[in-house]
C-alpha cells in the first residue's frame, strides 16, 4: 500500500504519487509535472524522503482534471484549481441544503431554479459528490413522496429525465483515456439508470474508461459489444432481481467470457454467484471505489 499516517496529525492518511495517481486517474509524470509547473501539489515527506500527498492535493488534481475537459488551457486551469475556494469534495456549503432547494424547484417544474442549483453543485462538489449527496438524494425523496401521494407521477417523471441530463451531461467524454474499460448497462426490462450512471461517473473518476448502453438492454446486445470491446468488466444493473432473473440464462453465458458484476438494490451475493457475477450491493459511489481498488496493482 502507498497510504501513510502523519504521526503529528490525526487526520487522514497521506498518500504516495501512485495511489494519488490511481485515485485521480492522472499519471505520475502528469502530477509531477503539474507539481513542478504550477505549483499545484504541496506534499509533505516521510521519514525516507517519499513526497507524501493529502486531501488538498487530491483536490486540486480533481479541479485541474475538470477545468481541463472543459477545454481551457493547463495554465488557465491551474490557476483555476489554486484559487479555488473549497476543495472538491469538501463543499463550502453543506449538501443537505442544496439537495433541498433541488427537490423544491424539481417539484414546481422549475427548469432554470433546478439547473442552477446543479451548477452551484458542479462547481463547488466532485462528481461523486454531487450524484451521491444531491442529485440520488434527490431523486428517492422525491420517489418516496411519490409512494406517499405527496408528487404526482409528472413531477417524478420531469425530475428524473432533467436529472439524467445532467448526469449524463457530465459523463461527455468518459470513454476516453488509456484505463480499464466497462461496459455498462441496465437489463430488459429495466428503465431506471441513474444509479448506474453515478456509477460510472465515479468509477470514471478513479481513471476508467466506460461505454454506456443505456436501460432496457437485450443481454445479446451487450454480449455482441462485450466481444467487440473486451472490457475489463461489464456491469449490469437494476432495481429489481426479477430483471436479473428474467434474463439468467444470457447473464451466465455472458459471465462465462467475460468478468460480470451485478449492481443496484436487485444484486444479491447468492443469485451474483449463480449467475457467474460478483455483487455490487454497495451505493453506486461505494462500488465504484469497490472496483476501483479491486483492480488497483498490489
Amino acid at each position: 500500500m502507498s497510504v501513510h499516517r502523519s504521526p503529528d496529525s490525526p487526520g487522514p492518511p497521506l498518500l504516495r504519487i501512485g495511489e494519488l495517481s490511481r485515485r485521480t486517474g492522472v499519471s505520475p509524470d502528469t502530477l509531477r509535472a503539474w507539481e513542478r509547473r504550477y505549483g499545484l501539489l504541496e506534499p509533505a515527506r516521510s521519514e525516507g524522503g517519499f513526497r507524501l500527498y493529502g486531501e488538498a492535493d487530491e483536490a486540486r488534481v480533481r479541479t485541474m482534471k475538470s477545468l481541463l475537459g472543459s477545454g481551457i488551457s493547463a495554465s488557465e486551469a491551474a490557476r483555476g484549481a489554486l484559487a479555488a475556494p473549497a476543495p472538491i469534495g469538501a463543499p463550502a456549503q453543506a449538501p443537505g441544503p442544496l439537495a433541498d432547494r433541488l427537490r423544491d424547484a424539481l417539484e414546481r417544474y422549475d427548469e432554470a431554479a433546478a439547473n442552477a442549483v446543479l451548477d452551484e453543485a458542479v462547481g463547488s462538489l466532485s462528481i461523486e459528490s454531487l450524484a451521491a449527496s444531491v442529485a440520488l438524494p434527490t431523486l428517492e425523496e422525491i420517489g418516496a413522496r411519490w409512494s406517499r401521494g405527496e408528487v404526482s407521477v409528472a413531477q417524478e417523471h420531469f425530475a428524473s429525465n432533467l436529472l439524467r441530463g445532467r448526469l449524463l451531461g457530465l459523463a461527455r467524454g468518459w470513454g476516453g483515456g488509456a484505463g480499464p474499460l466497462a461496459l455498462l448497462a441496465c437489463p430488459p426490462g429495466e428503465l431506471h439508470d441513474l444509479g448506474l450512471i453515478a456509477f460510472g461517473l465515479a468509477l470514471r473518476s478513479h481513471g476508467w474508461r466506460i461505454t454506456y448502453l443505456g436501460p432496457d438492454t437485450p443481454v445479446e446486445t451487450v454480449t455482441e459489444a462485450a466481444a467487440r470491446l473486451e472490457p475489463a468488466l461489464v456491469v449490469l444493473a437494476a432495481l429489481g432481481p426479477e430483471r436479473f432473473e428474467a434474463a439468467a440464462e444470457a447473464i451466465a453465458a455472458l459471465g462465462s467470457r467475460h468478468p460480470v458484476a451485478l449492481g443496484g438494490s436487485g444484486s444479491g451475493a447468492e443469485l451474483a454467484e449463480r449467475l457467474g457475477a460478483r455483487a455490487l450491493t454497495a451505493g453506486p459511489i461505494e462500488a465504484a471505489a469497490s472496483v476501483a481498488g479491486a483492480s488497483a496493482p498490489a
